[in-house]
């Protein structure tokens, strides 16, 4: 297998015998092969476009398929021979809609691929598959790191469309742009720069999915408020949601509304209780259980209830807890009960049948739900804190959390930023820090939860309200960006905020192994991104 797609690569270099994730190279072959038959599907499926032929599940089923390939997604063979199969019924459907119309079908061989009839052989082809790409593309090895970095960033893009398309919100434009991509993906005739203006197309594409997503979110769930959530627990039967998948814990919400189960968030759900219309309609979203994604295995141990699953991350679940974890959507491992958010009674049934909670716990509190319109809301403090000498400095502290050893850098920044400045800190990489009593500058909190890594679109919002406030570009605002990396959501974000021509960004706690030296030289040199050092120079180079 060769799999170099997120932080946690064998050696930082690829997984090439077993996935660090726990994918098995079974699985990363079905991907690839998976891949493939997108690649194909696209093909088709912009020829269906241009002579107005509907392709909407196509579009979506193209989004849901990217982001079950993601770090931390799906770990199930038989899944992927699904995915595999239903691409292909997709793709011979157009096709026949195509030639109803008395044109001639695009002619390729990706776009007449046909997989094997047996999972042994299917999961040979994707080896061969994989193999034939990189030959193909390791010709010249930079343009292979910017393909890469094309291919993993729209995967993280994907992620965040399907999310809009739950919450029905659609761009034909970013649908033109996954099936483009993917079509010419083999692509041997562009240069070092096309590659890299395609990375940051991608960046733009992302923001698009982003302020989509947004929309779904604040059209269905409210605007994010300042919410205090309890870290403890109470009495009674449980169940606990992990994701990032705010329509499925509505659903569990709804579903469970008439029983005695309290519902706790876990993940990157968190921010979900900074919507009105789910902590204010459903009381018994009671509070967040645990913190970051990599520790679930401890967590969910623990946890007296029923867990579900809605997104990545999914670590693979011990036996211990295994027959607890249900899984929704794009997620999948062998053992798990799948099911869908339009009945959970077997996720009911399993919590009812649990002892949950048998005595009250209290951990204290965190706040969420600082969101663009809560801090732009107060935009006037902030501006006169800033001009009066109150607030010297912003810290964008956020991005994913994860395993290796590292991120206790940015427990110890946050830490170690003066009393004058503020922090803004969005995804599981907060957890490093989330319960941390920083205090406030003018009853303005000097810890911010702005909330997922989608999220991210609300930060872009409030850093340009305030640069215009001001009269800067953002690049010269009192503001600095350090962030953490993990999976694919990740670096279709750093590809947006490079889009946005955002200077000086300090990531880590390594930079992606699919980032060849000359990549890194021309992001260096473009936008100056640098790899984190130390909290303490960091900050004193952040704070001049």
């Amino acid at each position: 297998m060769f799999c170099n797609q997120c932080e946690q690569t064998t050696r930082g270099d690829v997984c090439h015998q077993w996935g660090a994730c726990g994918k098995s190279p079974e699985v990363d072959a079905l991907q690839d092969l998976l891949v493939h038959c997108l690649r194909g599907l696209s093909q088709v499926a912009l020829q269906a476009k241009s002579l107005g032929i509907t392709t909407r599940e196509t579009d979506e089923f193209t989004c849901e398929m990217l982001f079950s390939t993601l770090t931390n997604v799906n770990f199930a063979a038989d899944d992927f021979i699904s995915f595999v199969n239903r691409a292909i019924a997709l793709r011979e459907s157009l096709k026949l809609q195509i030639q109803a119309t008395g044109n001639a079908v695009v002619e390729s061989a990706i776009a007449s691929f046909q997989p094997a009839s047996s999972s042994t052989q299917q999961i040979q082809q994707g080896k061969d598959l994989e193999f034939e790409f990189i030959s193909q593309s390791a010709k010249n090895i930079d343009i292979f790191s910017l393909k890469l970095t094309v291919l993993y960033g729209l995967k993280g893009v994907a992620a965040y469309a399907f999310h809009a398309c739950e919450l029905d919100q659609h761009d034909e434009g970013l649908y033109i742009f996954f099936h483009e991509v993917l079509a010419n993906l083999d692509a041997q005739d562009k240069t070092l720069q096309d590659w890299l203006d395609l990375a940051l197309k991608v960046g733009q594409m992302n923001l698009k999915a982003m302020e989509l997503l947004d929309a779904g979110n604040t059209i269905t769930f409210g605007h994010p408020t300042p919410t205090v959530v309890q870290l403890g627990n109470t009495t009674g039967k449980a169940i606990l949601v992990s994701g990032h998948d705010l329509l499925a814990l509505k659903a569990i919400l709804e579903q469970t509304a008439k029983t005695d189960i309290k519902v706790y968030t876990h993940g990157e759900l968190l921010p979900a209780h900074g919507y009105p219309k789910l902590k204010q309609t459903y009381p018994h979203l009671y509070g967040h259980y645990g913190t970051a994604w990599q520790n679930q295995t401890h967590d969910f141990e623990h946890f007296p209830g029923a867990i579900v699953m809605t997104t990545n991350c999914l670590v693979p679940p011990h036996e211990s807890y295994k027959d607890k974890v249900f899984t929704l959507g794009p997620v999948g491992y062998p053992g798990l009960q799948h099911t869908s958010i339009g009945d959970i009674s077997a996720i009911i049934n399993k919590a009812l049948s649990m002892p949950g909670f048998d005595s009250e716990c209290d951990r204290g509190t965190v706040t969420t739900g600082f969101a663009r319109n809560a801090v732009l809301g107060v935009a006037d403090t902030v501006i006169n804190a800033v001009k009066q000498g109150d607030i010297r400095h912003f810290f964008l502290v956020g991005g994913c959390d994860g395993a290796k050893p590292g991120r206790n850098y940015y427990t110890e920044l946050v830490e170690q930023i003066p009393d004058d400045c503020v922090v803004l800190t969005l995804g599981c990489g907060k957890f490093r820090f989330f319960d941390k009593d920083l205090g406030d500058i003018g009853g303005i909190p000097r810890l911010l939860d702005i909330g997922q890594c989608n999220d991210t679109y609300s930060a872009i919002q409030i850093a340009v309200a305030l640069a215009n406030a001001f009269g800067f570009s953002v690049n010269q605002l009192p503001l600095s960006l350090v962030l953490s990396w993990y999976e694919q959501k990740a670096i279709a974000v750093l590809l947006t905020l490079l889009h946005l021509g955002i200077q000086n960004i300090r990531i880590g706690p390594t930079l992606p192994a699919f980032f060849t030296p000359n990549v890194v030289k021309l992001l260096t040199e473009k936008f100056n991104l640098k790899l984190i050092t130390s909290p303490e120079q960091d900050l004193a180079a952040c704070l001049g």
